[in-house]
């Protein structure tokens, strides 16, 4: 690749972080591990696979704390984020420089089945245990079998657009 070819790549990248920017996400915290051997994340990209099973799919940068615990631990959860977890969620991202088992201080946890840690007072969260880990550029996909749902909680979720997190109720 040539330099004129590589700037052309960077742009792309940058053009392709500001259109994906405009895409609101509901913000979920992904967390993994046992006792100090924990961390998590803040993501956006969850979503639905299938209902029969009931399966979600995440993509975790694979240079993110959590994605070797995913892989050693094969159990995850998924917590759905309210407004009220805006700090949650700057700590769980690493804006306050917590990591590992530090991110999960000063909040309520419950241990699934699975042993994956839930945040207590999600909107909703879910157990899973790890179906198939698919490597892919800078991402890794996880797909994940749901093997239980926390009761779904009314409250004004919490979303990312444009580089900010706010608040949406219906």
């Amino acid at each position: 690749m040539d330099v004129g070819d590589k700037g052309e790549a960077q742009a792309l990248q940058a053009g392709f972080r500001l259109a994906m920017r405009q895409l609101a996400g509901g913000v979920c915290a992904i967390t993994v591990g046992v006792d100090e051997d924990r961390s998590g994340l803040v993501a956006t990209s969850v979503t639905s696979l299938s209902v029969d099973p009931p399966a979600l799919l995440v993509c975790v940068n694979r240079s993110a704390s959590a994605w070797p615990l995913i892989r050693r631990h094969r159990h995850f959860g998924v917590s759905l984020l309210a407004r009220r977890h805006l700090l949650f969620a700057r700590r769980f991202s690493g804006q306050d420089g917590a990591q590992g088992a530090a991110r999960y201080e000063n909040a309520a946890w419950e241990t699934a089945e699975t042993g994956a840690p839930l945040l207590a007072d999600a909107i909703v969260a879910f157990d899973c245990q790890v179906e198939e880990l698919i490597e892919r550029h800078s991402h890794g996909i996880v797909i994940g079998r749901v093997c239980g749902i926390t009761p779904v909680r009314e409250a004004e979720a919490l979303v990312y657009l444009r580089g900010k997190y706010a608040g949406v109720d219906v």
